[in-house]
């Protein structure tokens, strides 16, 4: 799946916005300014501005400017980001404790959301992530290793995205998001701190670059009583 040029400013436009913990109200530059800096059109600018007026990224107001768009209910995390965790917690704390972070074949199914052949090399990542000291989830993601060439202990215990972004250079384009309600295996309420057969909500994401190759398929099981999620929109997608 290609990705049009509106929609890889889109992304580059709500990158910038989280790297520089933007808050609700900031004002963006002026179109012309946009224009310039991303070297595009003014139909390719307004095209990228309405996708994310309509993510909730942004609010635009004729004869004002372009603002940002937050919200500000502490506790709850965006839940259609595309740019990890750590963007959208604001000052509250993020750890990781890391389980597994090694390089393998992936299995059909991962090979499948990733666009790559079973013999192909990837990351297999396994971390349990808390915030504030509590635990939030549990998370399994395998990274295609052609795009994301190293990782380590230290780089997964804190933002993997900031690192593909910042040091690597790549700019995180769109994700499909597959959402379940389910109950908890033995395994994942270990991990948790729950009981077996305890509620939980598992989200699968495939995460693409601004081409839209997909890079990163993640697994990540919630922990029900400490997760809240919030979902900004001003009309349909797309």
């Amino acid at each position: 799946m290609s990705v049009l040029k509106y929609q890889q400013v889109a992304a580059e436009i709500e990158q910038y916005i989280n790297q520089h913990d933007l808050k609700q109200g900031d004002k963006l530059p002026v179109l012309e300014q946009l224009m310039s800096q991303y070297a595009v059109s003014k139909s390719t600018i307004t095209k990228a501005l309405e996708l994310l007026e309509r993510k909730g990224v942004i609010f635009q107001l004729r004869g004002s400017g372009i603002f940002v768009r937050r919200h500000n209910r502490p506790g709850y995390m965006s839940l259609f980001s595309t740019q990890g965790f750590k963007s959208n917690l604001g000052d509250r704390v993020l750890t990781s404790d890391v389980l597994d972070v090694s390089v393998t074949k992936p299995v059909a199914m991962v090979a499948q959301n990733l666009g790559i052949d079973v013999t192909d090399d990837v990351y297999r990542v396994k971390r349990v992530r808390f915030v504030d000291g509590e635990v939030f989830c549990y998370e399994e993601s395998y990274y295609v290793k052609a795009i994301v060439p190293y990782l380590n202990r230290e780089i997964v215990a804190d933002s993997i995205f900031d690192y593909v972004q910042g040091a690597l250079g790549v700019t995180i384009g769109f994700s499909d998001m597959y959402m379940q309600v389910g109950r908890l295996t033995e395994t994942e309420s270990g991990y948790l701190g729950l009981q077996t057969e305890d509620p939980t909500l598992r989200i699968e994401t495939i995460f693409h670059l601004s081409n839209g190759k997909p890079f990163d398929y993640s697994r990540i099981t919630y922990h029900y009583e400490h997760s809240q999620f919030v979902v900004q929109a001003n009309g349909p997608y797309m």
